[in-house]
């Protein structure tokens, strides 16, 4: 059969099959089931008339004819976008449908600012994704979303980046940790006590390590969580001390059940950024959230967080 006879579809349950390189975590994606992708990939194979996956161990991979497929899958795709675009061009901001990708640490907020844009703007389709940051840049690169909310903009990825709101990080523990109620601490103060840190990759781990890298400080004791929850846990547990987003933890530090320790130089405050694609067509709709976050983004999320930013930017701001 002729290849001008793949369906959508195909394609469709291919990528994921590709980009997960598992048909079971497809399957879960596209809320199908296994032998049903199975089945569309076999079909798929049979039409190019070559293997398009192969398994090594436990593991599959794509073959050379299968990366190909991939690469015009993705093409494809970015067409449809790309039509999909045109279409909400001419519908006006009145319509249309809006992808927004956040880092998890933006979830705290981003409900809050989607509501909101809603709220003016009637008749809009928002879909959010919420993963890590890698997955993100991933998602800008396959040209998935219109836009991305993060800390700091990818490198290696030619993107536009506008900073619209200030973000804070600080040193939090338990009210019950014996540094607790100490004031002007110096962070080398802290090199000898447990840290609950981020997966590397995390847009919050690279801003730790990078402010206790410019001073000097080795931490002696460390335990990577996967989750900024898990981490709040933990630190309520007794557990540790943490380096968070200040904006993850602002109901816990009202409650009274997490303190921010009192560090010198902290606060350290970076900047939100809503990230596009270097030359890609937004449509009136993504245009129109790009200003919004702009004129509106950072009085939203400190009313949504509790967490209004008072501290002069670090001077490492924006290279995090």
């Amino acid at each position: 059969m002729p290849l001008r006879h793949i369906t959508l579809r195909q394609l469709k349950v291919f990528e994921a099959v590709a980009r997960h390189l598992s048909f079971s975590r497809a399957a879960e994606e596209l809320h199908l089931t296994q032998p049903a992708v199975s089945m569309q990939v076999k079909s798929l194979e049979a039409q190019a008339g070559l293997p398009l996956f192969e398994q090594v161990g436990k593991k599959i991979h794509l073959t050379e004819a299968g990366a190909e497929v991939a690469r015009f899958a993705l093409e494809v795709h970015s067409g449809l976008k790309d039509c999909e675009d045109t279409l909400a061009a001419i519908r006006g901001v009145s319509g249309g449908r809006l992808h927004l990708a956040v880092v998890s640490t933006a979830k705290y907020f981003a409900p809050r600012l989607l509501s909101e844009f809603s709220r003016r703007h009637p008749g809009v389709t928002v879909k959010l994704s919420v993963t890590n940051r890698e997955q993100v840049i991933g998602e800008l690169q396959a040209n998935q979303v219109d836009l991305a909310i993060m800390g700091r903009p990818p490198r290696g990825l030619d993107v536009d980046a506008t900073a619209f709101a200030k973000h804070p990080h600080g040193i939090i523990a338990s009210p019950e940790h014996p540094l607790a109620r100490k004031r002007n601490l110096e962070l080398s103060r802290l090199a000898g006590e447990n840290f609950l840190i981020r997966e590397p990759g995390s847009g919050t781990r690279m801003s730790m390590e990078r402010v206790f890298a410019d001073r000097g400080v080795k931490l002696a004791s460390s335990m990577e969580l996967a989750s900024n929850e898990t981490i709040k846990q933990a630190v309520m547990a007794g557990m540790g001390l943490s380096f968070l987003s200040l904006h993850t933890v602002g109901l816990e530090l009202a409650a009274g059940k997490l303190v921010r320790l009192d560090v010198r130089g902290t606060p350290v405050t970076r900047d939100w950024h809503v990230v596009a694609r270097k030359g890609k067509r937004l449509s009136p709709l993504a245009e129109s959230f790009r200003a919004f976050l702009a004129a509106d983004g950072a009085g939203l999320i400190a009313e949504t967080t509790g967490v209004r930013v008072r501290a002069k930017t670090s001077p490492t701001a924006g290279k995090s």
